[in-house]
């Protein structure tokens, strides 16, 4: 009979993993490695990203949005802070905030901004992969402009 700490317990592990699973995304921008990103997303994933369009649909497409990020930048810092998540069985979902920054080719460094992250976790076949991200900053309703000068 499985019981509540039963439960407890696996719901403990997957958090694990899914907290080392947003550890390789990390190491995996740092090291500007498309492929290494490919293999932590769904096929299908779909991304609400900080950048146009309104969504990015598959994992062609969400490569497709990093790929720019590792042209624009010699060097790569990316910061996860304050991740939490609730786990269920086979889902989960979080939110983080988030900074790019780094070097650009000519030497210059940049601070980049936070931003807020939310993500939805699949477990497929014994891993847990993100099916979904959305990133956003805070609206200033009267200007209709992101405000991207805030810190955690």
């Amino acid at each position: 009979m499985t019981t509540v700490n039963d439960f407890r317990a696996q719901a403990d592990r997957d958090e694990i993993e899914i907290r080392e699973q947003i550890g390789k995304v990390v190491e995996a921008v740092q090291a500007k490695d498309l492929e290494a990103l490919r293999a932590l997303y769904t096929t299908d994933v779909v991304s609400f990203d900080i950048e146009p369009p309104l969504q990015h649909a598959g994992i062609a497409a969400k490569l497709e949005n990093w790929a720019p990020v590792f042209l624009f930048f010699e060097t790569v810092t990316y910061e996860i802070r304050d991740l939490t998540f609730t786990v269920g069985e086979g889902v989960a979902f979080g939110h983080a905030f988030a900074r790019l920054r780094g070097t650009l080719p000519n030497g210059a460094t940049t601070d980049g901004m936070w931003v807020r992250v939310t993500y939805g976790m699949r477990k497929i076949d014994g891993a847990w992969l993100i099916a979904h991200d959305q990133v956003s900053v805070p609206l200033d309703i009267s200007n209709g402009k992101g405000v991207v000068d805030l810190e955690p």
